[in-house]
């Protein structure tokens, strides 16, 4: 059982080493890892099982740093696992507590700090359980119920501009297509160009669309109303990890003083924090070619190139998070993360 569970990591980490993988690919993907871990391996009590899923997280976190997706549906899960131990503990206490026993339980129930070392048969059973009907189930309809909001943010005859090849933005702007007509603008997101792949599936849907050089988009945002965007990792500040040009959309907006709402699911907020010192795990820095094409000219030879993948855009830029528990503003992030995630695995 343990080589199965070990066979199915290693393919999992050579995936994202080919960086075919979306976040909700990575979110789902990663859960049912996170599934088979706690089926197949050899466990007696809830200690043990949050100390073996904190070593796979590490190893997985340590050779994917980038994909904070990982760690964040793994603290989920632990999270979970710590939540079931505590029901099935309080039902097993329950059968055999006298009143007054239950009235001291309560009493001090917050004082006393879990250990997770007690034995109960039915908790394998109960965590599967909630792994299946809630944390999967929300992952796989995350993105239809951000999509049902769109009416509440988009109206009609407004212009839009957004960039890159979110399709859970895409899935949000063809929702309010259905009610609303309106005029979508999409920067272009060199030197990817995914705001062209954008670009084709809206059009596809019907909706008006207008793409535009990254250049032009200080110019364009005056006629803009709404700037709505997706994001690769909501941070615990409530700033964003997001694709490289973000931060440069979201300044103009603010300048023309225009709301900038990101769309993200609840697996794309993590417990961490930009650290000024340590870009290399925050950013990824991909081959240059995309930027500057090879070339033997010599004068080429000594420029020094950067082609990072991600943006940092600070909170004070952002107007509204939409996730799938609804919409909130950056400074209520830090409460959203206090109830998916626990405090000892942040």
């Amino acid at each position: 059982m343990a080589d199965d569970v070990t066979k199915h990591l290693e393919a999992f980490s050579a995936e994202l080493k080919r960086g075919n993988m979306r976040s909700f690919q990575i979110a789902k993907t990663t859960l049912l890892l996170m599934r088979r871990i706690i089926s197949q391996t050899r466990w007696t009590n809830a200690g043990e099982l949050l100390d073996r899923i904190r070593e796979e997280c590490k190893k997985l976190e340590s050779a994917h740093p980038e994909e904070t997706t990982i760690g964040n549906m793994i603290r989920r899960v632990m999270k979970a696992i710590r939540d079931e131990y505590r029901r099935a503990l309080r039902e097993e206490s329950a059968k055999e507590e006298t009143a007054a026993e239950k009235f001291e339980r309560h009493l001090f129930s917050r004082l006393v700090q879990d250990d997770y070392n007690k034995s109960i048969s039915s908790l394998k059973s109960s965590i599967i359980e909630y792994l299946n009907e809630e944390m999967l189930a929300d992952i796989e309809s995350s993105a239809d119920h951000i999509a049902q909001q769109a009416v509440e943010h988009i109206h009609s005859d407004e212009v839009i501009l957004t960039f890159g090849n979110s399709r859970t933005v895409a899935s949000f702007l063809q929702r309010a297509a259905r009610k609303r007509k309106f005029q979508v603008v999409v920067a272009e997101s060199a030197p990817s160009f995914q705001g062209h792949d954008m670009a084709k599936t809206l059009s596809a849907a019907g909706i008006n669309t207008l793409v535009i050089s990254d250049a032009a988009v200080y110019a364009m945002m005056a006629r803009v109303n709404t700037v709505i965007i997706g994001t690769h990792t909501i941070l615990a500040d409530g700033g964003l990890k997001a694709l490289n040009g973000a931060r440069a959309i979201c300044l103009a907006a603010k300048q023309h003083s225009v709301p900038v709402i990101v769309c993200a699911a609840m697996f794309k907020f993590s417990s961490k924090l930009l650290c000024s010192y340590d870009q290399d795990t925050f950013n990824q820095v991909v081959s240059p070619h995309d930027v500057l094409h090879f070339s033997t000219d010599g004068r080429v030879s000594d420029v020094q190139i950067l082609n990072p993948v991600f943006d940092y855009v600070p909170p004070d830029l952002i107007t509204l998070f939409i996730s799938n528990m609804g919409g909130n503003p950056p400074s209520y992030v830090y409460q959203l993360i206090s109830e998916v995630y626990h405090t000892d695995d942040m």
